[in-house]
């Protein structure tokens, strides 16, 4: 039974540090490579680049907790999440159309 997930390609696990830039200021992010596959998936679908996806994520959770611990913990569940079969990506669809909106608000003003 573990042959399955034991014998996956191992590139799938390979760590993956890219550079972003949150709230203005220039960090990195160090994740396996799997996750940074699914992150481009999501960024895809709220219509938004990495770079802009990362940081509007990173903005609305500092909004909701006052603080964000540990975004890259935060960033794999929000994979995991994403490929829940129960999670409800008409919420999602929503809130990127919501979120695109203030965005560009904000950009405009």
């Amino acid at each position: 039974m573990c042959h399955v997930f034991a014998g996956q390609d191992p590139a799938n696990y390979t760590f993956e540090t890219r550079s972003v830039r949150l709230m203005g200021h220039p960090t990195s992010v160090r994740l396996e490579a799997k996750f940074w596959v699914v992150l481009e998936q999501l960024a895809e679908v709220q219509g938004m680049p990495m770079a802009k996806f990362l940081s509007a994520l990173y903005e609305e959770a500092l909004e909701i907790h006052g603080e964000v611990g540990n975004f890259a913990s935060l960033l794999r569940c929000c994979c995991l999440n994403f490929l829940d079969p129960a999670f409800d990506h008409d919420r999602l669809a929503e809130e990127a159309a919501q979120t695109r909106a203030r965005l560009d608000n904000a950009s405009a003003a």
